[in-house]
């Protein structure tokens, strides 16, 4: 028989399909993962904003890791939203049970409509008892910002900044560089394993259709390790997947606020 590559995603859900879990299955599955689900949140959102957020009892979300992990089980996971000290160290203990490597976390905090995500005495948790326990993690500038106490406005400090979240060289970063203002956009990866650092460089494309890019990037990632790539090649592969899915996505009109990417750009226009 043979066997799929298998890829967790702990998340909110997006009712518009464009962010969370809804984009971390589509990414999955369009980066030749099977793609599976636990669910932290029910969001009320759209391209416009977020209303609203119900939270999963935390009990219930270790109880859906618990039965897709002891049943179908996982090359790598992403996580996404956990918007409560208490369901932060609920999916970090229920985690390091099953001893995966491939953790990739995307430390949302804000979302795309500029809605706070996190309550604030979460972010303490997530920096020292999560962050520190996984593989990579994906912030971008704002939330660079919040976890280093401090304002970044030049692209010129990233691999340094990259280097100094990296939790003292042992947790991979990927900092992304689309909220600073220049034309051409060069996120930083730093790879913790090799103590190396990798630019990638790409045009900024003017469009409004950015909702659920962090989410994508972060579940591309996942997908490519799931698959047994090695780092710095999935990383790549992930930016090059989210830069195309930016691009085709452009010119479509989908809501009144910031649309999706397209993550089925390789299989239908």
């Amino acid at each position: 028989m043979k066997h799929y590559k298998r890829a967790l995603t702990i998340a909110g859900s997006d009712p518009s399909g464009g962010a969370g879990i809804q984009a971390d299955l589509k990414t999955f599955s369009a980066c030749g993962c099977y793609g599976m689900s636990a669910i932290v949140a029910v969001v009320d959102e759209n391209t416009v904003g977020v209303t609203g957020v119900h939270p999963v009892p935390v009990e219930f979300v270790t109880g859906q890791m618990r039965s897709v992990l002891d049943d179908i089980g996982a090359d790598a996971v992403k996580i996404g939203m956990l918007h409560s000290s208490e369901l932060i160290r609920a999916v970090r203990d229920t985690l390091e049970r099953y001893a995966i490597r491939n953790v990739v976390l995307d430390p949302v905090m804000v979302a795309t409509s500029g809605d706070k995500l996190l309550q604030d005495e979460a972010v303490e948790t997530l920096r020292t008892e999560l962050i520190p326990r996984v593989r990579v993690i994906t912030p971008n500038i704002p939330e660079a910002e919040i976890l280093l106490g401090r304002k970044i406005d030049r692209q010129e400090e990233l691999p340094e900044l990259a280097e100094a979240l990296s939790c003292g060289g042992t947790v991979s970063v990927l900092l992304k560089a689309g909220h600073l203002a220049d034309e051409e956009l060069v996120d930083v990866f730093y790879n913790a394993e090799k103590k190396s650092t990798l630019l990638l460089r790409s045009k900024r494309l003017q469009t409004r259709n950015t909702h659920g890019t962090g989410c994508t990037l972060s579940s591309a990632v996942a997908a490519f390790l799931a698959r047994g790539l090695e780092l710095d090649d999935a990383v790549s592969r992930a930016k090059a997947y989210i830069d195309t899915a930016i691009r085709k996505g452009a010119d479509y009109e989908i809501g009144r606020g910031h649309g999706p990417v397209h993550h089925f750009h390789d299989f239908w226009e």
